[in-house]
């Protein structure tokens, strides 16, 4: 059997914000969709990501404001993947940079994004996803 790509497993519906938003905005449509990490793009380019971590750590807890810029909160260095990358390889890719979601880039262009939970609900790819939390779970306890 061929190995899967992200192309056949990614989220292609993912909501994005631009630099023009602030970090309230970007706190209300992380509550409205559900979601704690939105791609930040200029047009169709990914140039950054910010989490709700983000804005707790970078944004609150320095006690920026509702107005204050995205750029001043969010995380300008992405680790991205190309969509025909197989699942096999995003797990390590996820385990090595202790992160639970990748942005998928295409000719620089934004495709979708997949995320651990992405890989732990094909069940065929149980073991690559147990494995990438895993290593993530123990290395955030690590830092703890």
């Amino acid at each position: 059997m061929a190995k899967r790509t992200l192309r056949e497993i990614m989220t292609t519906d993912v909501s994005t914000v631009t630099l023009l938003d602030n970090v309230y905005e970007v706190a209300v449509k992380m509550k409205k969709e559900d979601t704690g990490f939105i791609p930040v793009v200029e047009g169709k380019k990914l140039i950054g990501v910010i989490t709700d971590r983000d804005l707790v750590i970078r944004g609150f807890a320095e006690k920026h404001e509702g107005s204050t810029a995205i750029k001043v909160v969010m995380s300008d260095k992405v680790v991205s993947v190309p969509p025909d990358m197989t699942v096999d390889e995003a797990a390590k890719v996820m385990a090595k940079e202790q992160i639970r979601r990748l942005p998928v880039v295409e000719n620089g262009e934004l495709v979708g994004i997949v995320s651990i939970g992405d890989l732990a609900v094909r069940t065929i790819f149980e073991n690559e996803a147990g494995e990438a939390l895993s290593v993530i779970s123990e290395k955030e306890t690590q830092k703890v």
